[in-house]
C-alpha cells in the first residue's frame, strides 16, 4: 500500500478543512452544553438572541438572520415558544411575527454569565493575540461562504444595531 506522502489520491484526514471545522463544531457543542446546560441548544440560543436585538421580526427574516431555512426555525419557534420563552403572533399573508416573552428575557439574562465563561473556555487555550485572529479568520470564512439573502439581511440588521447602539 503506497504511503500518504508518494500517494497522489491519499489525503490527511487532519489537515483537512472540513474534517477540522466538523471537529471544531462538536468540541463548541459539547462545550456549550456543559456550560448552558441541556435546556437550550446553540441555534435556539442564537433565535433567542436575535429576536433579543430585532423584536418582533417575522419568521422568514429570522431564518435569514441566524442562515437557518425556514422549517426548521418553524420548529426551532414552536419549541421555543412551548417553554414560554417567545411568543409569535399570526401576520397578514401567514406570517409570524416573534418576540421574546419575560420568561424567554430572564432566561437568556440568566444565559450571560454562562455564555461569557463558555466564550473563556473555549479561547483560553489560545494566546491574546491568537485568540483576535482565530475570530477573524472565523468571520473571514464565514462572510467569504455565507451567500445570498442570509449574507443581505445580517448585514442590515448588523447596521441597524450599530446605528441604534450610536443613539
Amino acid at each position: 500500500m503506497p504511503s500518504s506522502a508518494t500517494d497522489p489520491l491519499s489525503l490527511d484526514l487532519y489537515h483537512q478543512p472540513g474534517h477540522l471545522i466538523r471537529r471544531a463544531q462538536q468540541i463548541a457543542m459539547q462545550l456549550f452544553r456543559d456550560a448552558l446546560g441541556p435546556d437550550v441548544t446553540p441555534v435556539q440560543y442564537a433565535v433567542l438572541r436575535m429576536l433579543q436585538e430585532a423584536p418582533g421580526i417575522d419568521q422568514v427574516t429570522l431564518a435569514r438572520l441566524v442562515a437557518l431555512d425556514t422549517s426548521t426555525t418553524a420548529d426551532i419557534a414552536a419549541r421555543l415558544e412551548s417553554k414560554g420563552w417567545i411568543h409569535r403572533e399570526i401576520l397578514p399573508r401567514r406570517q409570524r411575527s416573534l418576540s421574546l416573552t419575560p420568561e424567554g428575557e430572564a432566561m437568556l439574562a440568566s444565559f450571560v454569565p454562562h455564555v461569557h465563561a463558555l466564550r473563556q473556555r473555549m479561547l483560553s487555550p489560545l494566546e491574546p493575540e491568537e485568540q483576535v485572529e482565530f475570530k477573524r479568520l472565523l468571520h473571514k470564512f464565514v462572510q467569504l461562504h455565507d451567500v445570498g439573502e442570509a449574507a443581505a439581511a445580517s448585514a442590515v440588521l448588523r447596521a441597524e444595531v450599530a446605528e441604534k447602539s450610536c443613539e
